[in-house]
């Protein structure tokens, strides 16, 4: 059976959202189901902004959207400029060169001076920048109002630092020019906060596409992947004021961690001004059952909480038997819409 509603945006999920900020009392988590994979690029093939034609990739990612109409679940389909996990256009607007992957689409590091990295910035006239106002543009054309447009995912600070000084040579960074790093790591962060505030509203709030997730009030997927390989006092010296600095500029703010920076969790908690946390189940790191004390931190800490990716049917009961459905989303991955219905029920759904 399919949904009235062109991709399953039905406009009662705006108030399940907005409850889910709230964390207000519910009978069941927000629950999302996606499985449909978007056109992928040639493995080792470099990209340049030339071979990215928005009207090339619309009717896919209308497709992509489309399962919205036949999965009956929370989740609000909008899209981005490059509808899969692919942080090219930060990167590349910086000036890294962008090559393909077997998982992903990544910037290559620069091993630039203090001087040239410092001297980086959102440059308004870059050849990616124009794409992807190109791309922006017409994904709203496209769309029409019929669903949200946000922006795609980007590389944080730490992951910016990376790029521009080397990998590497960041870590040493942190410990041999501790000053550097942290003039570094905030002007990172000051462009990647730049580069959030060009989101179109849609029913009043604002969206991000990769986690289909709708916000009330101006919204920013933070990440710092790089600090899995920081300790907690390099974490809390360094980068914490550059997060707390980005999460208060954005009321309805989110970070997106992955288990190997569990340990890190008590540290970025500490931030008052995160609103949202975004945490992904990665059993072959952290099994699903030794997640649930992460998780709890997290709701301990009266936090909105998004846990995304695939468990079994067993980790759900025990995921719903351990969580406060007040302020969580389980955007899950089926491997096909077979699996969704034995996991409906599991999960509280009608």
């Amino acid at each position: 059976m399919t949904t009235k509603y062109e991709f399953g945006n039905d406009p009662v999920k705006f108030k399940r959202h907005q409850a889910l900020w709230n964390r207000d009392e519910v009978k069941r988590s927000l629950v999302g189901f996606s499985f449909t994979a978007c056109k992928s690029w040639k493995v080792n093939q470099y990209i340049t902004p030339q071979m990215l034609k928005p009207e090339e990739w619309l009717d896919d990612y209308e497709q992509l959207l489309r399962e919205g109409e036949e999965v009956h679940d929370d989740m609000l389909r909008g899209a981005c400029p490059i509808q899969v996990a692919f942080p090219c256009f930060l990167p590349a607007i910086l000036g890294c060169k962008i090559r393909v992957l077997p998982d992903n689409v990544l910037g290559e590091e620069q091993k630039l001076s203090w001087e040239e990295a410092l001297r980086k910035k959102l440059d308004h006239d870059s050849p990616w920048f124009e794409k992807y106002k190109e791309f922006m543009d017409a994904l709203i054309e496209r769309s029409n109002g019929r669903y949200p447009v946000s922006h795609g995912a980007e590389l944080g600070p730490t992951d910016l630092h990376a790029l521009l000084r080397g990998h590497s040579e960041s870590l040493v960074d942190l410990m041999d020019e501790p000053e550097r790093s942290a003039e570094l790591l905030a002007h990172m962060g000051h462009i990647f906060a730049e580069a959030w505030k060009r989101i179109p509203l849609y029913h009043g709030g604002y969206f991000d596409a990769q986690y289909q997730l709708w916000a009330p009030g101006p919204i920013i997927r933070m990440q710092e992947d790089a600090t899995a390989v920081f300790s907690p006092d390099l974490y809390r010296k360094l980068v914490q004021p550059v997060d707390r600095m980005i999460a208060e500029q954005f009321e309805c703010n989110f970070i997106h961690l992955h288990s190997t920076s569990m340990f890190l969790l008590d540290a970025f908690l500490e931030i008052e001004e995160l609103r949202c946390f975004e945490i992904n189940i990665e059993s072959f790191n952290i099994p699903v059952k030794d997640m649930i004390p992460y998780f709890k931190m997290v709701q301990d800490a009266d936090r909105p909480l998004l846990i995304h990716g695939s468990a079994t049917a067993d980790e759900l009961r025990l995921l719903m038997d351990s969580l406060d459905p007040r302020g969580l989303y389980l955007h899950l991955m089926p491997e096909d819409k077979a699996e969704i219905e034995i996991l409906k029920p599991i999960l509280g759904m009608e």
